[in-house]
């Protein structure tokens, strides 16, 4: 779907665009669906979620209710692409990863939010999650920038990354996810086997 840059919102049954969880989203893609140059507007619920494989490409995020865009959960290992495009105003996670599969951000500019990238850390069903995300341009997040978990073999790769804010951002936090709905225990951040970027990957302005 090519959108040309209307704008959409949640109202009604959408919910208010809070942190409740749970709340439906704007835009639900079936596998294999395309949506470009959109808008999200205010209230915009939980988003977009990819049902399977999608692309998103110039979609852009007024105000982030819940998540702004939703990699759900299913039995097969999807890709989720995102190109192009921005968000801001999330109180919490831009992109949130909860089924098994690769998600792929590039040239994506975000700010005034808590954290841009989050591989679930406590759904009921947990898979391994992989993720590139190259050459995006943020503010420096509240909580972190990404986030995996090492007991399920996540992995993030990270390059051409440009955070204006605050040098002492945290690029990427290991956890040890569980199942059990409890907030996963934080274990470490920065470079390793699951957080994969060089200091020379990051640029602080």
């Amino acid at each position: 779907m090519n959108g040309g840059f209307t704008r959409y919102y949640g109202e009604g049954d959408l919910g208010g665009g809070n942190q409740d969880e749970d709340q439906p989203p704007i835009f639900e893609l079936a596998d294999g669906a395309t949506l470009k140059n959109v808008i999200i507007g205010a209230p915009a619920s939980d988003g977009i979620h990819c049902l399977g494989s999608c692309t998103l490409q110039n979609v852009w995020w007024e105000d982030v209710g819940e998540d702004a865009a939703t990699l759900a959960a299913g039995d097969t290992w999807d890709l989720m692409v995102i190109k192009g495009g921005g968000a801001q105003a999330a109180k919490d996670k831009v992109f949130q990863h909860n089924g098994p599969g690769t998600m792929v951000i590039s040239d994506f500019r975000a700010r005034d939010f808590g954290t841009f990238y989050l591989s679930c850390g406590n759904c009921t069903e947990q898979y391994e999650r992989h993720a590139f995300i190259h050459d995006i341009r943020t503010t420096a997040p509240k909580n972190k920038l990404t986030g995996v978990n090492v007991n399920y073999g996540d992995t993030v790769a990270l390059s051409d990354i440009t955070v204006a804010g605050d040098p002492g951002t945290d690029i990427c936090v290991s956890y040890l996810g569980n199942d059990d709905g409890t907030e996963p225990e934080r274990i470490g951040s920065g470079p390793s086997e699951n957080c994969l970027y060089d200091e020379s990957d990051i640029d602080f302005e």
